[in-house]
């Protein structure tokens, strides 16, 4: 220790542990100090003797001591300590980590005492003390932390009063604007002022590593920090956003109150600057793009990177070290705004409530300022907002919704012609709102909103952005659909159903790209059929319908072919939706190419089980549906070559299932045809599925579709055949309530004397119908001569019938092996004709007569029901009691009966389990004596879509009255 600076005395009282005598001892130093002022060695002695001996030293008094001295040692100097600065301040910043918290505090101390007196020249060091103060931000010790909070405050007041105009006169060379290798390439405005003490872009690299950190009171510090930074004009803070956004956000979801609502205030603030930004570039446009100068000195280290997807909003004129004129908000800055969506893209499928909602406000804001910039990443974009429209958050679903329908709008008004991009750039491709930033000889020119079209105007700089940029899609579609395709896979309706609004609305923007290539969408598109939701799958079926609509034949004609192979293999799909599917495309395309293609490929079908189920449900809806009524009407005009087209075509299809192929020819008016067919029938076996949908048929005979139907039962001089075809349903009938309901239509008919004008012999199957009859030809015999050859569709029906004869044998026999298999995979609706079917809503059909309930043992006798060959009630006198076709019986009772060629009696005891009924005059129909499983009857009537239950029985051979028991 040097004696001959220090007395012993001095050297004792800084390191005495009393705070007074070591600051008795710091008032020596000062005096000291102020009689060698003069001799700038003898002060750098007096500095390093301090830092030396005492800050440096083992001994904690000592250093406090030490501490203390070059505080008073700075005091001293006043500005004139600015040339000691190096060799006072890293002393001083090394103790703020020193496990002892009294060296901590004085640290402190001495450093704002030093701040107080260097003001401008301490910015030089501001990063290191930045860096130290915020570790003491979260230090454990209130008396540590009170003191860094005053240096903080201390440290703040001259950065907002001096960082953009002091330069320090001690710093060689004086800070000059940074290389790409100190400021890492950051992009750093031209408004930003040079030479200055206080150098921010070589502060944001220490910012974007410390905004990570998780101390609740350190993250305090850094967002009170980056506040008072964007606070000052010049700065442009906002600029350099993309490098502390990410950790920004993060601070949203910190457990301390304060700091999330001090982060959320920031981060609103950073919004609107950017909005005022945007404002600015879209009054002034690109009319303020001018040409900043830059020193010669360090012109040749300076290099400005405007990247893409930065945009600058005008410059400050410069032809100093400092940017003039009149301050306007948003004026100079450079919003890097790829950037910046790329960082909140990553945030937007946040499990922090507080930063998806920001994400989802900034993008929705940057959708209108920034269009071109966000169509590029509206595949990211829409991976992430779609799942938050069924949020439980109300706020956040609402703002999903709000940006989802943003950027629907934006995708749909956004231009597919292609856009100029750098070849050096990696990122997205720009748009012409961007800023692209080209190196002159003596400059560097900004182009903002607009910019590139004056670029491309001007001559001087036309070639040279022409060799930089080439030509690309500002929109991805593949990626697009791609991610809107994983949706499907989406847990929420609202999800689902958004992204098929998506693809409805890309497809109709650009059909050729949405399905460009095999990307498995098509698929998808067909499971998406299954879906729980049925508005998902009318969007999906719309969407199919419009893709088909752009399409050429043979992509629909797979598309057709990929359905019916979904209802073969899916057959719930088909009982459930099978109907709504058909209808819904029938809405949207044409349902003559639809009906035409499936008949076409259904005409080929192996699968003759599929096939008849089919075409039964695709007859149903020919019927029934009100968006297929044009269709019917070109049916029934066989007097021109479409109607005799279609009907052909579904014709040979349709005898699949022979109850539809007469339901076809009296929707067609082929009432000859259809005479024709039903002594075909007689040939068949007629099993209850058909008897079912004979039920059926007669009760849509009932329905407005066939009005016009009944209406020519008032002029059967013209349309003699089809009384005989409506007799031929009657017989094949059992008595039932359908039976009731076409007798008596038929009854109400005949009782005004028509019987004469039924034809007198029919037409022999195979007897070729060429000849018009005269005076009653039907519009089966007028249509012949016009290009219909009935009798080869007559062949056509009986050979695809014979087929499935053959099939519903093989079937069979194959029962008793397949029975303790389960369920097979596709259910069988031609049924052993040995089960007995009952309808839920007709009890005891079969019973009629008055129950009498005064005495234990009651009889019931039946009345005269009129049977099928009295079929007007006036004749017989009895009155009329229609059985039932599926007969219900209680699982309990026994059935006794016979026939006696008049009426049959029986009694009932009503105190027995046993019950004994006695059928009234009616037909009975004998079926073959077979036994299948319920489970298959079970699936038979469901597959069916039919009300009745199925009630497994054995048959003795007298009819539905012969006795049977379960």
């Amino acid at each position: 220790m040097d004696f001959t600076l220090f007395s012993a005395h001095l050297v004792r009282g800084l390191t005495d542990k009393i705070y007074d005598k070591r600051k008795s001892a710091a008032l020596e130093i000062e005096k000291l100090v102020r009689d060698n002022e003069t001799t700038p060695a003898h002060i750098t002695e007096i500095i390093d003797t301090l830092v030396q001996d005492f800050v440096y030293s083992n001994n904690s008094n000592a250093r406090n001591g030490g501490l203390i001295g070059l505080a008073a040692t700075a005091i001293a100097l006043g500005p004139a300590v600015a040339p000691y600065l190096d060799i006072i301040v890293p002393p001083i910043l090394s103790c703020f980590s020193h496990q002892d918290s009294r060296v901590r505090y004085y640290a402190c101390e001495s450093m704002y005492n030093i701040a107080k007196v260097a003001k401008g020249e301490v910015l030089r060091f501001f990063n290191s003390i930045f860096d130290a103060l915020c570790k003491l931000a979260a230090d454990p010790t209130l008396t540590v932390k009170n003191g860094a909070d005053l240096l903080d405050r201390l440290i703040k007041d001259i950065v907002s009063e001096l960082s953009t105009t002091y330069v320090s006169p001690h710093q060689d060379p004086y800070n000059p604007p940074e290389s790409e290798q100190e400021t890492n390439n950051l992009v750093v405005p031209r408004s930003l002022p040079r030479n200055t003490a206080f150098s921010l872009p070589r502060f944001i690299p220490v910012l974007s590593q410390r905004i990570y950190v998780k101390n609740s009171f350190t993250r305090q510090y850094l967002v009170s920090w980056i506040s008072v930074l964007d606070s000052i004009p010049d700065l442009e803070l906002v600029s350099f956003l993309p490098e502390f956004l990410d950790g920004l956000l993060n601070c949203l979801s910190d457990t301390s109150h304060d700091v999330r609502v001090a982060t959320s205030v920031l981060l609103g603030e950073f919004l609107q600057e950017i909005k005022q930004a945007a404002a600015v570039r879209h009054l002034h446009g690109p009319s303020e793009s001018h040409t900043t100068l830059i020193d010669d000195t360090s012109n040749s280290s300076s290099i400005i990177n405007n990247e893409e997807g930065q945009e600058g909003a005008g410059d400050t004129n410069s032809s100093s070290n400092f940017g003039k004129g009149t301050y306007v908000p948003g004026q100079g800055v450079i919003v890097q705004y790829d950037r910046i969506v790329e960082t909140l893209v990553k945030h937007l499928s946040s499990t922090e409530e507080d930063i998806q909602r920001t994400a989802l406000q900034w993008i929705n804001e940057f959708i209108s300022i920034a269009k071109d910039v966000v169509i590029q990443f509206t595949p990211k974009i829409i991976l992430a907002v779609l799942p938050c429209l069924a949020h439980p958050t109300l706020v956040i679903q609402n703002t999903a919704l709000e940006t989802n329908r943003n950027l629907q709008k934006l995708v749909l008004e956004a231009s597919t012609t292609t856009i100029a991009v750098k070849t050096r750039s990696p990122s997205p491709p720009i748009s012409n709102s961007q800023t692209v930033a080209t190196t002159e000889e003596n400059g560097t020119t900004t182009l903002g909103k607009g910019g590139l079209d004056d670029a491309i105007e001007s001559s001087t700089q036309d070639h040279h952005h022409q060799s930089r940029s080439v030509e690309e899609e500002p929109f991805d579609y593949q990626t697009t659909v791609s991610n809107l395709r994983l949706q499907f896979l989406n847990e929420n309706e609202e999800t689902r159903v958004a992204s098929l609004e998506w693809l409805l609305m890309l497809h109709k923007k650009a059909p050729t790209k949405i399905l460009a290539s095999d990307d498995g969408t098509f698929p998808a598109l067909l499971k998406t059929l299954s879906d729980s939701s049925e508005e998902v799958v009318r969007r999906d079926l719309q969407l199919l319908a419009q893709i088909s609509s752009h399409s050429n034949h043979e992509y629909f004609r797979h598309f057709m072919t990929n359905l019916l192979s979904l209802f073969s293999t899916d057959r719930r799909l088909l009982e459930s939706r099978g109907s709504l599917i058909i209808r819904q495309l029938c809405l949207s395309l044409d349902p003559e190419r639809i009906y035409t293609t499936i008949a076409d490929i259904l005409g080929n079908d192996e699968d003759l089980e599929f096939a008849s189920i089919m075409v039964q449900n695709l007859n149903l809806i020919l019927i029934t549906a009100s968006e297929l009524s044009d269709l019917r009407k070109r049916l029934r005009n066989l007097d021109h070559k479409d109607g005799q087209r279609l009907f052909i075509t579904l014709y040979r299809s349709w005898c699949h299932n022979a109850v539809a192929t007469f339901s076809l020819c009296l929707l067609a008016q082929a009432y000859e045809h259809a005479a024709n067919m039903l002594q075909i029938f007689a040939e068949l076996e007629i099993t209850v599925s058909m008897l079912i949908q004979v039920d059926k048929l007669v009760q849509l005979l009932e329905s407005p579709v066939f009005t016009y139907l009944r209406l020519q039962l008032l002029e059967p001089e013209k349309h003699p055949y089809l009384f005989k075809c409506l007799y031929g349903i009657l017989m094949l009938l059992p008595q039932s309530s359908a039976f009731s309901t076409l007798r008596n239509r038929l009854s109400s008919v005949s009782s005004l004397g028509f019987f004469h004008m039924m034809p007198n012999r029919s037409t022999s199957p195979a007897e070729p119908s060429t000849t018009k009859q005269r005076g009653t030809s039907s519009k089966s015999s007028k249509t012949n001569d016009d290009g219909i050859k009935f009798q080869e569709l007559l062949q056509h029906f009986k050979a695809v019938q014979s087929r499935h004869e053959r099939q519903r044998k093989q079937a069979m026999q194959n029962i008793p092996r397949s029975s303790n298999n389960g369920r097979s995979r596709r259910s069988r609706y031609n049924s052993d004709p040995s089960f007995h079917f009952y309808r839920e809503d007709i009890s005891n059909s079969l019973t009629n007569g008055t129950n009498n309930n005064n005495t234990s043992n009651s009889t019931t006798s039946g009345s005269n029901n009129s049977g099928i060959n009295n079929i007007n009630p006036k004749i017989g006198g009895g009155s009329s009691t229609g059985s039932g076709l599926l007969n219900k019986r209680d699982k309990t009772s026994t059935s006794t009966g016979g026939h006696h060629g008049g009426n049959s009696s029986g009694s009932s005891n009503g105190s027995s389990n046993d019950a004994r009924t006695t059928g009234s005059n009616s037909n009975s129909l004998n079926h073959s004596s077979n036994t299948t499983s319920s489970s298959a009857q079970h699936h038979f009537m469901r597959a069916t879509g039919h009300t009745s239950r199925v009630a497994p029985r054995k048959s003795t051979g007298a009819g539905f009255g012969g006795t049977s028991r379960k």
